[in-house]
């Protein structure tokens, strides 16, 4: 399996992080993901419920190449996490401002059942 490309930090643009968000599917995908305690990790396959397989597929991509999320293979799943410190140290408090916003916009899009029940530690 070829292996996933994770940009360094230093090289995340500010402009390709906005790009990224600029979307409500990923917007939600960034909330649901910033509910998860620290350290803890979602299979991809917990945010079906915002796209089909393969539009999932491209939005979470999108956030990995922009620098905001990891993803972990193990076996045939994938985890997915946020680069929560490593965001803070490039942009302080753009993560968080972006996050809280959007928690307030009441036509994002949501999961339906709580991630909490959903995260493999």
């Amino acid at each position: 399996m070829k292996p996933v490309f994770h940009p360094d930090i230093e090289d995340v643009a500010p402009a390709d992080v906005f790009a990224a968000l600029a979307d409500p599917i990923r917007l939600g995908i960034l909330v649901a993901l910033a509910e998860i305690a620290e350290g803890d990790k979602a299979r991809c396959s917990h945010f079906t419920e915002f796209a089909s397989p393969s539009l999932l597929s491209y939005h979470l991509a999108k956030l990995r190449e922009a620098g905001i999320t990891r993803m972990r293979v193990e076996g045939t799943s994938r985890y997915l996490s946020l680069r929560r410190d490593e965001m803070n140290q490039r942009f302080p408090g753009l993560l968080d401002s972006v996050i809280d916003t959007a928690r307030r916009d009441p036509n994002l899009p949501r999961l339906s059942r709580a991630l909490s029940e959903m995260v493999d530690a």
